[in-house]
């Protein structure tokens, strides 16, 4: 199976599982996947959120999701408990099919690590 299809099979098997546990099987696109990424970061899975709130946790799961890649560095938990990343290396300029790539490839190695899909 070439690297493209296992990906999408992942892909495709982890939205499936994300959905069900979280959206009553209302298929999840990426972004909400985002948001739940950083919800599990942050720790905080009982919390109501504001909109600017839910773009930080967005932030923060991008961030966390790069830093294998090496683009972001943990660097520290605030007084508040929210995780703070500086930049190690500018991201090259990305089609918005290689950003959705590398965000899927990203999203899906972070699942595999957590041991929610093989």
């Amino acid at each position: 199976m070439s690297r493209d299809e296992q990906l999408k099979q992942r892909w495709d098997t982890l939205v499936d599982i994300l959905s069900k546990r979280f959206a009553d099987g209302d298929m999840l696109d990426l972004d909400a996947i985002i948001y739940l990424i950083g919800v599990q970061e942050l720790g905080k899975l009982k919390k109501k959120f504001k909109k600017d709130e839910k773009i930080n946790l967005m932030h923060i799961a991008i961030c966390r999701l790069l830093e294998p890649y090496g683009y972001y560095e943990f660097s520290f938990f605030d007084e508040d408990g929210w995780p703070h990343y500086t930049v190690k290396e500018q991201l090259p300029p990305l089609k918005a099919g290689e950003q959705s790539v590398l965000m899927k490839e990203a999203i899906v190695n972070y699942f595999l690590e957590k041991g929610v899909i093989e």
